[in-house]
């Protein structure tokens, strides 16, 4: 299929849209929601073949993109973990080819099957993949993982991608019951911390220590800190035991300079960012280092009773430019970048500053400036995409940083940038891209 027939495809899928919203029926509305199962399950089909081919073709890798995700989520604009199912199910159901050219079958030939039929979906084919990439399916033998996979694709049709991946771990585990042989396992402890931003504001922190030692040690601090101020405290243990984590964790950010590591090249700290206007208000809005917008009584408390780096945008109190003198990025440029990119400036990425690195535009080596209009804020991953494949990254007139695309994913390159650039409530921190050209381009050779 040509691109011309894809996208007079699309625009047939369009128009059906647009009379179904003009004249349709809610029979027609019934019968358009059942078809579109069909047709996202063909178009899932489209993507993980192509993305087969290009991996067969080795096109990823002579494009300069060590992992296949990254450049998938960057040419369907998605998220980086739903380019991932893409590509785990190409490397799944699709044909493979070894060192020496010889094509093979699919890891999953039962579910490649139901996924070339339209009987599994391109989340059904995730999860199974992933199931048998768990440690109890990697000890099944071959030939009863075939067995397994083939009642589990028998019931694809009918189930909901996590019935499916239930049923088939409760297959996985009645063969496999005994797991390791005793002389053979070692005992695996799980620790685990997971913070989860919280869309409002804010965050959820859960965890999961099944060392002993550690759950005690840190049972231990937060009791101690969690204990009722009087006999009324009104707080809940749950609500007390956040406060103690609050003031361990503030303690240590204080107190911590021979504990703590640096992270990205200064101690851990909490930046606020606030324009000029709104701290003449007052400061009655500001933005914190990871995104968030603290209340007037929270930030007041921070600029009171913590190690506060207030970044006054639009004043003069740091020094901005300092020309040719370092290669290295001085602090007050740093938090300049983080004020101004406040994580990945990649469209797309969302890692925070203190996951990332500054890049220079221009390279110094070169004659660039260590000046905030050629310097860039990326994670590890897309820093060595900048330096290894054909993206361009340019800082435009309105000062903030913009990505050019390479012409296999936009024939048009069309600069892009991400939406969250820009020092909060600036009015053009949200406007489209540019397509004037920046101050500061330079393609880093390859």
């Amino acid at each position: 299929m040509t691109s011309t027939e894809l996208a007079a495809t699309a625009d047939r899928i369009r128009a059906l849209a647009a009379g179904l919203r003009e004249n349709g029926t809610d029979q027609d509305a019934l019968n358009a929601l059942a078809a579109t199962r069909e047709l996202t399950r063909a178009v899932s089909q489209l993507q993980v073949e192509a993305v087969a081919v290009l991996q067969r073709s080795g096109a990823f890798a002579a494009a300069g993109h060590r992992r296949p995700d990254s450049a998938v989520a960057s040419a369907l604009t998605v998220d980086r973990g739903r380019a991932r199912e893409i590509v785990r199910a190409a490397e799944h159901v699709a044909a493979r080819v070894d060192l020496q050219g010889q094509v093979l079958p699919p890891v999953l030939p039962a579910m490649a099957a139901a996924f070339s039929s339209g009987a599994a979906s391109l989340q059904h084919v995730d999860l199974i993949a992933r199931l048998l990439d768990s440690p109890a399916a990697r000890r099944i033998p071959p030939y009863a993982w075939t067995g397994i996979e083939e009642q589990i694709a028998a019931v694809a049709d009918t189930s909901t991608p996590t019935e499916l991946a239930r049923f088939g771990a409760e297959l996985v585990r009645a063969y496999d019951q005994d797991g390791d042989e005793p002389d053979e396992r070692e005992p695996v402890q799980v620790n685990e911390l997971r913070l989860t931003p919280l869309p409002g504001g804010g965050g959820k922190i859960s965890g999961v220590f099944t060392d002993p030692v550690r759950y005690a040690m840190i049972a231990t601090v937060i009791d101690a800190k969690a204990t009722p101020l009087t006999a009324q405290d009104p707080r809940s243990a749950a609500e007390r035991n956040a406060d103690a984590l609050t003031e361990v964790c503030g303690f240590v950010a204080t107190h911590g300079d021979t504990i703590l590591p640096t992270t990205a090249g200064e101690r851990p700290h909490i930046a606020v960012t606030v324009r000029l206007a709104d701290l003449e208000n007052r400061a009655r809005a500001a933005c914190l280092d990871l995104g968030d917008t603290p209340t007037p009584a929270a930030l007041r408390a921070l600029c009171c009773d913590a190690k506060v780096i207030p970044i006054v945008l639009d004043g003069d109190s740091q020094p901005l430019d300092i020309g040719r003198e370092a290669r290295t990025i001085p602090l007050a440029i740093r938090r300049a970048i983080v004020a101004r990119d406040r994580g990945c400036a990649h469209p797309g990425c969302d890692r925070p500053p203190s996951w990332c690195e500054i890049h220079h535009i221009r390279e110094w080596a070169r004659g660039g400036h260590t000046k905030t209009d050629n310097l860039v804020m990326l994670c590890w991953t897309h820093h060595q995409e900048i330096h290894s494949t054909e993206w361009l990254v340019r800082i435009a007139r309105d000062g903030l940083p913009e990505f050019i695309p390479p012409a296999w994913l936009d024939k048009e390159r069309t600069p892009r940038r991400h939406p969250r650039t820009g020092p909060p409530g600036r009015p053009d921190s949200t406007r489209p891209p540019q397509t004037n050209p920046g101050r500061s381009v330079f393609r880093v050779p390859r």
